[in-house]
């Protein structure tokens, strides 16, 4: 059996352990357990991290169960949060948990043949039985006040100015029991998840103890951060969700392509399973030849097929040279309208009159009304010194005439001045 601490820790991905937790996973299949907040209808790339851990468990033999958060999704986690985020309605919450659901099953291997086949857990199932008084006699009198309260996630809400609720001070305590419900119903022995969550594992591992005198373990990965201190996963638009209808998949691919050197050698060992000796490869290869970009190339190539698919990498791919390269015409007029309007994203846009086009307008002129140029005499000045280009063409003669036929998708233009500057014309 492969040691799976082992291989995480090469990638960076161990930070707290409990001790034993080693031995357990090299002496016998272990099953383990993440779970999932259902806060929105997509998981993002901050949840990449789980999933894959839970891939390398299974990829060691090992069996993972995904849990989704029904019931704790309801109470909400104030781990490393900073005020009480609001809470969804019980529709909101079912349509989430489903969703979700449906992006993990892409991840893991579900066959029921196998001896480590995956599990999907939702820990509504067992919460709706139970009753206030119920929990509170039963699982309650386990833990005490002063253990809950030394955990950082608590003490750091009670010390702010705005406190803490007692649904959130109950998260833990509810979370702890999911890992001794699994414990005792699908002899579950491990827990994993992010540094964040050390003070709930460790409440679970303290309550199967205490109420079942059971063996448990635990680990955490490191929260993932960027070495310029922003936040991990934001884009500009936000978060930089799976879900291809709200991040892209040429956005998506933007994302890591833009990584930093520091950061792309820390994510191609954590967000990939390239084996170590590919990877120190790379990193050598990179390393002096930064300007080259291959490292994020590389590790833009395998995130971007993993969470999407081969022909999505190799369109992004395809459509990131459009604004750089110079003989990317043909490929301009491949793009369907909506990868066109992907790939031009955050390029000043502006409208023109269809009408004037149907009769055919002038290059000038057209280059003036549209405002791309303050005046027709620096419109007629730059293209005779051959700086404008309309849909990565260069316009050769100022006596040019613009015609419908030259529309990418029956109503757009891409003018282009100079290298770098683009204007998209949408002709209305």
């Amino acid at each position: 059996m492969k040691n799976l601490i082992e291989e995480l820790k090469w990638r960076g991905m161990v930070q707290d352990i409990m001790p034993g937790t080693e031995a357990q996973l090299t002496k016998e299949m272990t099953t383990g357990y993440i779970g999932f907040d259902p806060t929105a209808d997509s998981l993002h790339i901050g949840n990449l991290v789980p999933i894959i851990l839970l891939m390398h468990l299974q990829k060691c033999g090992h069996k993972p169960i995904a849990l989704v958060g029904g019931a704790t999704g309801m109470v909400g986690d104030p781990s490393g949060k900073s005020e009480e985020r609001n809470l969804l309605s019980e529709d909101v919450l079912n349509h989430n948990v489903a969703r979700v659901k449906a992006q993990l099953e892409k991840y893991l291997d579900f066959d029921s043949s196998l001896p480590n086949a995956a599990e999907m857990v939702n820990n509504y199932d067992w919460f709706k039985h139970i009753t206030f008084l119920d929990f509170i006699r039963d699982t309650g009198k386990h833990i005490t006040v002063n253990y809950m309260m030394s955990k950082d996630s608590v003490r750091k809400r009670l010390e702010g100015e705005n406190g803490m609720s007692f649904t959130e001070f109950t998260y833990q305590l509810v979370q702890g029991y999911d890992f001794y419900w699994l414990h005792n119903n699908k002899h579950c022995k491990l827990q994993m998840g992010g540094s964040d969550q050390w003070g709930n594992i460790v409440t679970g591992t303290e309550l199967i103890r205490r109420k079942s005198a059971g063996e448990a373990f635990a680990f955490t990965c490191p929260l993932i951060t960027k070495a310029d201190g922003g936040k991990f996963g934001k884009s500009e638009k936000g978060n930089v969700w799976l879900d291809p209808a709200k991040t892209t998949p040429y956005q998506f691919y933007q994302f890591w392509l833009n990584a930093a050197d520091a950061d792309a050698i820390k994510y191609i060992k954590i967000f990939t399973f390239l084996p170590q000796e590919e990877i120190n490869e790379l990193i050598a290869t990179h390393t002096g030849n930064e300007h080259l970009r291959l490292l994020q190339k590389k590790l833009a190539e395998e995130v971007t097929c993993f969470v999407h698919s081969r022909a999505d990498y190799e369109f992004a791919v395809k459509s990131s040279g459009i604004l750089f390269n110079n003989d990317t015409a043909e490929i301009l007029r491949q793009l369907n309208e909506e990868q066109l309007l992907q790939v031009m994203e955050g390029v000043p846009a502006v409208d023109f009159s269809k009408t004037v086009l149907q009769n055919g307008v002038d290059v000038v002129s057209f280059l003036a009304d549209t405002n791309i140029f303050p005046s027709k005499g620096e419109a007629r000045k730059m293209i005779q010194g051959g700086g404008v280009s309309i849909n990565k063409v260069k316009v050769e003669a100022i006596d040019y005439t613009l015609r419908e036929d030259a529309l990418l998708n029956g109503k757009y233009l891409l003018v282009q001045r100079g290298k770098k500057n683009y204007n998209l014309v949408k002709v209305v």
